[in-house]
């Protein structure tokens, strides 16, 4: 390959990485859920006739992109290539042939350039309803969870299939937005396409095999050299957390070979009966996005980039639970692999890992309906509202952590006006939680304050979505823990971190998400770093005083700079 063919090819290699995130960004754009359009909660890709992943949009999750990167495989199986034509999209929400639960939708569509198949689209997004009982984790198996869509066309040669329309319209409590969602994916596929298309023409290539084995071979290559460079050593990690009836331990061993980094799940606790269990495909997709943010964090995602990173995990374990497991909230459990896997990684590679985190979302669905002990208003709506929100992340070894920021799934905390424009809901408070970042040298992310409610005149069942409760995140090498989840009602009542709860008239929920972790001794934070912590309300003065040591006179000055809405200097 001469050099300026190398050079060409990789104009076309940064040209795809353009397509996809254009692909991600007309989602968005197109899509009527809130947890799309606003919470990003989605993926895009681009594969060659194979089924191999060759690029991946920036915007979007890595549950959802790397358990794509196996998705797409499925849908050539299941359709059969000699029934793959021009004009295509496919469709599933196949927990173990998709993303991970029912509440995936995945589009793929086929590319075809002069007749002629030469690759593939795909797309995810979560979706706010797709029936049965809801988005939770109170189901004892999948069938209880919403309607199964098996792989199959959406739109054949050209024609929609009007029968499937009607039977997911007829099946949800949200058709419109569903179905909108559903039209949104396979219009940013046919985006992707077009854009590969032109691409295609301007460089003249009637297929994508030369620049397909550019990618696949140069990214191999570079990650190998990665882990190539590192010690061979062998590692364990374990993590507690609170599952949804009784704890739940991750325990992964990682091994550093050669040619490659070796995980496996064995000893982690088995199958739930209730609906937090994760496909191995989602737990796939977090391990192997821990070790690349920790080994190869500036190689682009693809199938090279992706293949040496080999996990296991034995059958019947809630990290690779098997159909007809209840799997609605796999992300609860899928969100914290990769503090376990740090765990493991921190006796290897010291330095590098961050502390935990708040880990998963903090998520939670309301159902709201008009108050069932009073008269229906003639205007009354009944409405699903779906919200994301973050706790902190974990302190880094030279940074702080992150508020209310989500790691390891990247989806951006919804705007209380894009919550409350979509049914009858308030957010009566949303606030940074101080004081909730673990203490250290580097301190942990803040968690946050929530308090919801419903209009005058309604009731809602809330659904909730929250793990940290029992087992907040811990600190590392000598830093202090984040604080816990809360949540109870208005009147003092405890409420569970999960599971469907009613919420009566004129009540609200207040929530406070988890803090992240802290990294190093609080003894070793720098001082001016503490005052800044202070001034801006991180931290209430007597964490100041009693863990880093700010004296009483240094504390009130700085209070008095804050007011003056200034920082201390």
């Amino acid at each position: 390959m001469s050099e300026i063919s190398k050079v060409a090819y990789q104009v076309m290699w940064n040209r795809l990485i353009s397509v996809v995130e254009e692909q991600a960004q007309a989602l968005i754009r197109t899509s009527f859920s809130t947890s799309v359009r606003e919470a990003g909660d989605l993926s895009a890709g681009v594969y060659n006739e194979k089924g191999l992943m060759l690029a991946q949009a920036v915007t979007g999750t890595p549950g959802h992109v790397n358990a794509m990167a196996d998705a797409v495989a499925h849908f050539i199986r299941r359709i059969g290539r000699d029934n793959i034509c021009e004009g295509d999209v496919y469709i599933t929400n196949n927990p173990w042939e998709g993303t991970g639960h029912l509440h995936d939708i995945t589009i793929v569509s086929p590319s075809f350039h002069q007749k002629k198949l030469v690759g593939f689209f795909a797309c995810t997004a979560h979706v706010v309803d797709v029936g049965g009982r809801g988005f939770g984790a109170d189901a004892n198996s999948v069938y209880e969870e919403g309607l199964h869509i098996p792989i199959m066309k959406f739109v054949d040669r050209g024609t929609v299939n009007d029968t499937l329309e009607m039977i997911i319209r007829g099946n949800v409590r949200e058709p419109d937005q569903l179905v909108g969602d559903i039209y949104a994916l396979a219009t940013c596929n046919e985006i992707g396409h077009r854009r590969l298309i032109d691409m295609m023409v301007e460089f003249k290539l009637a297929d994508l095999a030369g620049i397909s084995d550019f990618i696949l071979t140069n990214s191999r290559q570079a990650t190998l050299d990665k882990i190539a460079a590192l010690p061979r050593a062998q590692a364990e990690g374990h993590m507690r957390i609170d599952g949804y009836s009784r704890p739940i331990d991750l325990c992964v061993k990682i091994t550093i070979e050669e040619d490659g980094v070796l995980c496996d799940w064995a000893g982690t606790t088995g199958v739930d009966k209730n609906g937090i269990n994760v496909p191995l495909v989602y737990t796939k997709a977090y391990t192997c996005y821990a070790l690349k943010c920790a080994i190869a964090p500036e190689i682009p995602n693809n199938a090279a980039s992706l293949e040496p990173f080999r996990i296991t995990a034995p059958e019947h374990t809630i990290v690779n639970a098997v159909w007809p497991a209840p799997v609605a909230l796999r992300h609860i459990i899928g969100h914290m692999v990769p503090d376990t896997i740090y765990d493991a990684l921190d006796k290897i590679l010291p330095g590098v890992a961050p502390a935990e985190g708040a880990g998963s979302l903090c998520n939670f669905q309301v159902s709201l309906r008009p108050r069932n002990d009073a008269a229906v208003p003639a205007d009354a709506v009944r409405a699903e509202v779906l919200t994301f929100n973050s706790g902190g992340s974990g302190a880094r070894p030279t940074l702080d952590g992150m508020n209310a920021t989500a790691f390891p799934s990247g989806v951006m905390t919804m705007p209380v006006e894009a919550t409350e424009q979509v049914g009858p809901v308030i957010v009566w408070r949303k606030e940074l939680r101080p004081d909730s970042g673990g203490n250290g040298r580097q301190r942990g992310g803040l968690g946050q304050h929530m308090e919801v409610g419903a209009w005058e005149g309604y009731e809602f069942d809330m659904q909730a979505m929250f793990d940290r409760v029992h087992h907040p995140a811990r600190g590392r090498r000598g830093g202090g823990a984040g604080a816990p989840t809360t949540i109870v009602l208005d009147d003092g009542t405890a409420m569970k971190g999960k599971g469907k709860q009613f919420v009566p008239h004129g009540r609200k929920v207040i929530m406070a998400f988890p803090g992240g972790a802290g990294y190093g001794a609080p003894g070793e934070r720098r001082m001016e770093s503490v005052e800044r912590d202070l001034a801006l309300g991180y931290i209430t003065a007597e964490i100041a005083a009693s863990e880093y040591g700010l004296s009483k006179e240094r504390v009130a000055e700085v209070q008095a700079i804050a007011r003056r809405g200034e920082l201390p200097r």
